[in-house]
């Protein structure tokens, strides 16, 4: 990868121009160059670069972080890996929110330059997601779940140090808003805990649980239940209310607010979307059990008026968890699919099924076809 330098210049002359910069900028270091040879130079300037974040042009920060990591990306393995950390947690510690999107090109920079199969990237990756979320943007980071993963097996990290890598990158993910990418990663992040240390994630848990509660987006919640850390909730409020929006319905949420109001607002919870949430999540169900609704039965279930069901319907359409159409005439909706709530072995037993009769038909299809004597044509 080709990287830009500070100038077109011999190691020690660009060394000795940078330490020359930032002693003019006040840094405590000297203008000569090292005896001990470039390591040693490197170490000095990249102690005495905090200086540069007074600079009040930001390319001009760029292009000094650009030109230490020239000097420092060519560097032997014995001294690489202990410059790049370095410099990686000077990026994480120094400098303003305002710095973050060129810190973490510098920082990408360092990752592509090092090669993303090396073990010292993942020590910059971090660096990358702490800076990340510090800037609440993750434009130019690698976000991507898969990707991700393909790393962290690349650098043969324990569960210890994978936890700590979804946990930041979750962390930058929540800061940047990206609730939909940063929920499917806190589900990743607690598939990690076994029975033994399952109870480590209880705060971990809930935040899972609340988060993907007010994801707007999200209408299926019953994969939470099988992870460990979430079944360790078993038996406190948190775990009851996730039960009702897994399986339950909107009188039994009603019933939950009712007795427990301080513990939504506690979680952070908007009551009003919750209540949307539930009525197409009932409404949903009913869906399961008739193919048929009249609007009287869905303004009694759903506590709204005559005049907010065709409204209502076309919001619940666009969750694209039903497909249905709209009878004005006969004051009722007609259902054409629907997602399930849940799939457990009851709905497996009947996938199978399924599969089994459409086997069959085939076979009978086949069958025919095989028997079917040609008639010649005159």
């Amino acid at each position: 990868m080709s990287l830009p330098a500070f100038i077109d210049v011999a190691e020690s002359e660009q060394a000795s121009e940078l330490r020359g910069f930032l002693k003019s900028r006040g840094a405590e270091i000297s203008e000569e160059n090292s005896e001990q040879g470039i390591h040693d130079d490197l170490e000095k300037i990249i102690r005495a670069a905090k200086v540069i974040w007074d600079l009040s042009d930001p390319a001009e920060i760029e292009g000094i972080l650009n030109s230490i990591l020239s000097l420092l990306i060519y560097q032997p393995p014995e001294c690489l890996d202990n410059l790049a950390k370095m410099l990686s947690n000077l990026l994480v510690s120094a400098g303003k929110e305002e710095h973050a999107p060129l810190k973490i090109r510098v920082l990408s920079n360092l990752l592509y330059g090092v090669g993303v199969e090396n073990i010292l990237c993942h020590h910059i990756y971090t660096c990358m997601l702490k800076v990340a979320a510090q800037g609440k943007n993750t434009e130019n980071v690698e976000t991507d779940l898969e990707v991700v993963k393909k790393w962290t097996k690349k650098w043969e990290l324990n569960r210890d140090q994978m936890i700590i890598v979804l946990r930041l990158l979750y962390d930058a993910l929540k800061e940047s808003k990206m609730s939909e990418a940063s929920n499917k990663v806190m589900v990743e992040l607690l598939g990690t805990y076994t029975e033994d240390n399952a109870s480590q994630a209880r705060d971990e848990a809930q935040r899972c649980i609340v988060n993907t509660l007010a994801d707007p987006k999200a209408f299926l919640f019953d994969h939470l239940l099988t992870l460990r850390p979430v079944r360790f909730l078993e038996g406190e409020l948190i775990h009851e209310l996730l039960n009702i929006f897994v399986s339950g319905k909107l009188e039994g949420y009603i019933n939950f607010f009712k007795s427990n109001q301080d513990f939504i607002k506690t979680l952070g919870l908007s009551h009003d979307q919750n209540m949307q949430k539930m009525r197409v999540l009932t409404f949903v169900s009913m869906a399961i059990e008739q193919k048929e609704i009249p609007f009287a039965t869905i303004e009694n279930e759903l506590h709204i008026t005559s005049d907010q069901v065709e409204g209502f319907i076309i919001n619940v359409v666009k969750t694209k968890m039903v497909r249905a159409r709209i009878d004005q005439l006969q004051k009722k909706v007609t259902i054409n699919y629907v997602t399930l709530r849940t799939f457990g072995k009851q709905q497996w037993q009947q996938l199978r099924e399924h599969l089994v009769d459409w086997q069959e038909n085939l076979g009978l299809v086949q069958s025919r076809m095989e028997n079917i004597v040609p008639i010649p044509i005159p």
